[in-house]
């Protein structure tokens, strides 16, 4: 619980062990006591206290730790509610600490970053955020536009000192190093999104070349049906994995072949769509057949994008190979595999990770902007810097360059929340789950 009002709840339902009123205790301390209900005994727990303002919310807040189980949490829940406590909404413990300036606004994303990381390296990118790294670099470039600013508007209030040429060419070359800067972040999202969202990796080929058979393998699970009957999968299976460190999105696709039924046409345009816009593509062959039209068809699709060739069922005779020529031409990375046989796997795993090292991303330790919004508001900022310079070299009045050089001032404000509407809040933390 947090608020003004959270330890008149708490002293209704919590007996401490040795009686002490809640204003007396010290904040980051922890309580042994009973929860109760009209003097019965609900639960034995430990209750910690946290005094404004150094707490998450910097209000007064108060954690019941109780023994697990959803009827005895359940209880506890709608004691609290009953003496006068309300539900939280969601993220609202985060968007208090916001609201009241313990954290900003990048801090507060970066929560829900941290608790939905699904790799080691996209929860550093999270932590970093959270411990303001980049908040810090934000501040850093507004300061040096805002040190700007201000003898724009001395010039405006001055102007029998005439020293707009020179107000002009400071204001060029701080805009030519905080565009580099803002370029610099703005790259920084493709490997901040590959971190967060994982390499879409779509594994497509025709009807029982064994994908859903890859996909299990990679899974060690069967999440996908595998069946001597050909066109069981008609639409994708999701899942995410980190292999070696690297974050994959698999899509296990339709198998593509000439469609028997209006269902299977969908599933196959589907699989093409998804392999067009995928960031990796994993081609699986039957190595014991002959290559088809159909074959031919994804070799052709697949030509020109990050993709691997698995030439599978290599326990059978082989018809084709690594030397055959249209195999060949449509890529560099061909795997030999039997997923019959648990066969290969490792040479794809390394492949992979030589594809995309995880140790060249944020190898230099700089920042990596992981959310769509951040990177807009940058990219916003950057050409908000560009108008400026066109309006310097336009020869515009400084009146009219103090409004371009502004706009810059909101956009970095909008990131990091000194400036933002209440709907773009409350989207925001409508992401979280209930409370935090």
């Amino acid at each position: 619980m947090s608020g003004k009002e959270c330890f008149k709840v708490l002293d209704k339902i919590f007996k401490p062990k040795k009686k002490v009123e809640s204003k007396d205790i010290k904040g980051y301390t922890i309580k042994y006591g009973h929860i109760v209900e009209e003097n019965r005994i609900i639960d034995e727990v430990l209750v910690s206290y946290f005094k404004e303002p150094k707490s998450y919310t910097t209000e007064n807040m108060c954690e019941i730790q109780t023994h697990g189980g959803n009827l005895i949490v359940r209880k506890i829940l709608d004691l609290c509610l009953k003496n006068g406590a309300e539900m939280a909404e969601p993220g609202e413990f985060t968007k208090r600490a916001f609201l009241n300036g313990r954290i900003d606004l990048l801090q507060a994303e970066s929560v829900i970053d941290v608790i939905e990381a699904k790799s080691e390296r996209e929860l550093q990118a999270g932590i970093d955020q959270l411990e303001g790294r980049l908040s810090k670099k934000i501040k850093d470039i507004k300061q040096k536009i805002m040190d700007v600013m201000v003898n724009v508007e001395v010039d405006i209030d001055y102007p029998e000192y005439d020293v707009e040429e020179i107000t002009n060419l400071q204001i060029t070359n701080v805009l030519d190093e905080v565009k580099k800067e803002l370029k610099q972040l703005e790259k920084s999202f493709d490997n901040g999104k590959l971190l967060k969202e994982g390499v879409k990796t779509a594994i497509i080929g025709k009807p029982n070349a064994g994908k859903s058979s890859l996909l299990n393998l990679i899974l060690d699970e069967e999440r996908a049906i595998v069946t001597e009957i050909e066109g069981t999968t008609r639409d994708t299976i999701e899942e995410f994995v980190t292999i070696n460190g690297v974050p994959l999105n698999l899509i296990d696709t339709a198998g593509i072949r000439e469609a028997k039924d209006e269902v299977e046409k969908i599933g196959i345009a589907k699989s093409k769509e998804i392999a067009q816009n995928a960031d990796l593509i994993i081609a699986i062959f039957d190595s014991s057949k002959n290559l088809t039209r159909e074959d031919t068809e994804i070799l052709n699709l697949i030509k020109g994008k990050n993709n691997i060739i698995i030439l599978n069922k290599i326990d059978l005779k082989s018809k084709i190979d690594e030397n055959t020529v249209q195999i060949k031409q449509a890529s560099r990375n061909i795997i030999k595999m039997s997923t019959l046989n648990q066969i290969g796997l490792d040479n794809l795993y390394k492949k992979i990770s030589e594809m995309y090292s995880m140790e060249e991303i944020n190898a230099d330790n700089s920042i990596l902007i992981t959310n769509l919004r951040h990177k807009n508001l940058i990219r916003k900022a950057f050409d908000s810097c560009i108008k400026t310079d066109e309006a310097i070299k336009s020869n515009m009045p400084l009146d009219i360059i103090a409004i371009s050089i502004r706009e810059i001032l909101e956009d970095l404000a909008n990131i990091t929340g000194e400036i933002v509407t209440d709907d773009i809040i409350d989207e925001i933390f409508s992401r979280f789950c209930l409370g935090k």
